[in-house]
């Protein structure tokens, strides 16, 4: 179920969500509804409310307990019972429904006019009787005083049909060339019909004669409005004795009172779409019109909107259940959607229990997916120490970080800082008592925050409002401090300034520079103006002018020196720490030798014995010789991986920084291998091991032996050998 409100108007769309499919078994659906939680959410009202592919039409019978609706793929008819929450029955055609009517309380009775000139009546068993009319048809209705069925369409005629004599009889002859729509006045029964040149033709069916001609085309139009074709009637609907809607195809409704020619009210849907259906609210005095795009509910009589509705697919016709506040569309999707609004109404009957559920969601607001969820990147996922979750299923990946429990998220909170909350409000009475005293007299002192970066920003604006009562026109611009965009960087002790990194001291030259460049020009500047104010007859340049320029080039190569400096010192600490990182290395270097020396004595006594020989090794020009336990290292890093090296490296403090005048940058990664390789890694490992156990001494085989046992004579060789030579 989906809750959307328009203009303060609560609409429940009891058709949102996932629909089963029918193969599915039954202890599938029980899974599936357990774990889904749209499907959890969802409300089959009407068991199978839906069509194969599209839905062109749907009506209500009037003692309320049927609903019949018509559609395709195959061109079918579905009778869904009310009381029983589910399909009665499904009858399939032979060709697309154009329009059909209901003309008994119940479903025993029903006229289809279908897209072949054939007009085909059922009873309550089923088929009953079809016959054919003249031209293609387009709607048609039932006058019950005299059983006759007026049928309209691309003709002039307006063919009748008498159901108590079961012939045609004389039709009526319009002057329009196509007929699209008619209606029959619930009152009086007076017939009319929407013409395709934007007319409306009223006739008197006891005397079969035109009463009354109303242009309505001309009336929709607006002054100004560019036109390409004559609007026709879309649409066409009587309320009471004296009203009538005229729907167009431009998207325009107008409302009639039949004593009248010219519209009481017109209603544009903006969309430039034909009105596909027209219904009337009696109790609110509202009108529902409908085009593919939008259902529109307004007053009737100062057409002010009411509330709206925009499915997502296109809509084919609407019916309001009869004194409810339900409504159901024909859609160009297989599902036929079912809202509820409970400012038109209440529930009917047969589906009382949504009052009650209407008046709970109202208590309690229902909350989004997104509420129950908290969006975390890898750094808060970091500072929780909840790295070691991702790839569960308590994290869900998305964009640039995970969705988690917001339970869980609070509960890993609380353990990493219990005292976060006494922090939070701490800050907010701090606030507080901030706030109350903005409304004393204000004092001129500094912020707490970025204090030397404030007091710079007052002298520069004092700068600047001195400069602007000299000029005596234009006003100074506005200072950081009094833009409440930045308050926060004076506030939040996240944002202070750190000069001791070293992006700080590369760039503090080159800012302070520039702002005393900046105090000079306004100096320079105040000082040209009092000139100017003095002797406004000279011509000539003021005084200072290549001073001032020199001085510029002077400061120019100041704040380079400047910045020089701070390269160099940055590369002396820089130095000491890799001095002294290198120092580390050593000692950690010797500790690892020694460890691998006292594994490895057992194993290899018979090769330390032919390596106490001494070795000598080369060193290469650049190279820094400090003893062969390192070169000995350096071999064994070379063979080593890149995980290995870089891993090693880290734990040793040592890497490669590249300083540049905006800072240092730094790439770190890290190679994880995934669940498989590592078992495959354990085996291999573990068949190492016991080959190791099971394999056999090989000293026999020494060349101080002779030949194998192959060559001695006690083997069947041998022996074939000797008695050869005997």
């Amino acid at each position: 179920m989906q809750i959307s409100s328009v203009n303060d108007v609560k609409i429940y769309n009891l058709s949102h969500g996932k629909s089963l499919p029918e193969w599915l078994s039954d202890r599938k659906k029980r899974q599936l509804q357990k774990k889904d939680v749209d499907i959890q959410r969802r409300i089959e009202l009407i068991q199978d409310f839906e069509m194969p592919t599209v839905c062109t039409s749907i009506k209500v019978s009037r003692d309320g307990q049927f609903i019949l609706a018509a559609g395709t793929y195959k061109p079918r008819i579905r009778c869904y019972d009310t009381y029983q929450l589910s399909l009665k029955f499904e009858r399939c055609l032979d060709s697309d429904i154009v329009a059909f009517d209901i003309l008994s309380d119940d479903y025993s009775k029903l006229v289809f006019l279908h897209c072949d000139r054939y007009v085909e009546f059922h009873s309550q068993h089923g088929h009953y009787y079809k016959t054919r009319i003249p031209k293609f048809g387009r709607d048609f209705s039932y006058h019950y005083p005299s059983c006759d069925l007026f049928f309209v369409g691309m003709s002039s005629e307006v063919y009748r049909l008498n159901l108590e004599q079961g012939r045609f009889l004389n039709s009526l002859q319009t002057d329009a060339v196509e007929n699209n729509v008619c209606d029959i006045n619930p009152v009086h029964h007076l017939f009319a019909t929407g013409t395709s040149e934007g007319r409306v033709e009223c006739w008197d069916p006891r005397v079969r004669n035109r009463v009354g001609l109303l242009d309505c085309a001309l009336s929709s139009l607006a002054e100004g409005t560019e036109v390409q074709s004559l609007p026709s009637i879309s649409a066409l609907k009587f309320n009471g004795s004296l009203t009538m809607a005229v729907g167009t195809s431009t998207g325009q409704v107008l409302l009639y009172d039949l004593r009248s020619s010219q519209p009481l009210l017109v209603k544009d849907h903006f969309y430039n779409l034909p009105i596909k259906s027209l219904n009337f609210h009696n109790q609110l005095d509202l009108v529902v019109s409908a085009d593919s795009k939008i259902i529109k509910m307004w007053n009737k009589d100062t057409g002010k909107l009411f509330s709206s509705i925009q499915p997502q697919s296109n809509i084919n016709d609407i019916c309001i259940y009869p004194d409810s506040g339900m409504l159901f569309t024909a859609n160009e999707d297989p599902k036929m959607n079912t809202f509820y609004i409970p400012a038109l109404g209440p529930a009917p009957r047969w589906c009382s229990f949504l009052d009650n559920l209407a008046e709970e969601l109202e208590e309690s607001p229902e909350s989004t997916v997104y509420d129950d969820y908290k969006f975390v990147t890898r750094k808060d996922l970091e500072n929780l120490g909840l790295s070691h979750l991702v790839g569960s299923s308590l994290l869900r990946a998305y964009m640039h970080g995970f969705f988690m429990d917001i339970r869980l998220y609070h509960k890993v909170k609380t353990m990493a800082n219990p005292f976060a909350y006494e922090e939070y409000r701490k800050d907010k009475i701090r606030q507080k008592i901030e706030e109350s005293r903005t409304q004393r007299v204000p004092v001129k002192k500094l912020p707490k925050v970025n204090k030397e970066l404030a007091l710079k920003l007052m002298e520069e604006g004092d700068d600047e409002a001195e400069e602007a009562l000299r000029k005596k026109k234009g006003k100074a611009l506005p200072s950081i401090l009094g833009d409440d965009r930045f308050k926060v960087m004076f506030e939040n002790p996240e944002y202070q300034v750190d000069e001791q990194s070293e992006e700080f001291r590369l760039l503090n030259p080159i800012v302070s520079k520039v702002g005393q460049k900046r105090k000079k020009k306004l100096r320079l500047l105040a000082q040209q103006a009092a000139a100017a104010d003095q002797a406004a007859e000279d011509e000539e340049e003021p005084e200072g002018r290549a001073s001032s320029e020199e001085e510029s080039s002077d400061d120019d190569k100041s704040w380079v020196e400047e910045v020089r400096e701070q390269r160099r010192l940055l590369r002396e600490e820089d130095r000491d720490r890799r001095r002294q990182r290198r120092k580390q290395a050593d000692r950690n270097t010797v500790l690892l030798d020694r460890e691998e020396d006292k594994g490895e004595k057992t194993s290899n006594m018979a090769e330390s014995k032919k390596t106490s020989q001494p070795q000598f090794y080369q060193i290469k020009a650049g190279e820094e010789f400090r003893s062969f336990k390192d070169m000995a290292h350096k071999q064994k890093l070379q063979k080593a991986s890149l995980e290995d090296r870089l891993r090693l490296e880290e734990n040793f403090g040592i890497s490669n920084m590249a300083d540049t005048a905006v800072g240092s940058k730094q790439l770190t990664f890290t190679l994880k291998k995934s669940e498989q390789q590592r078992k495959q890694q354990q085996l291999e490992h573990e068949h190492h091991e016991e080959r190791k156990k099971l394999r056999r001494s090989a000293g026999h085989l020494s060349s101080g032996r002779g030949r194998g046992r192959g060559w001695g004579g006690r083997g069947r060789g041998g022996r074939g050998r000797g008695r050869g030579r005997h």
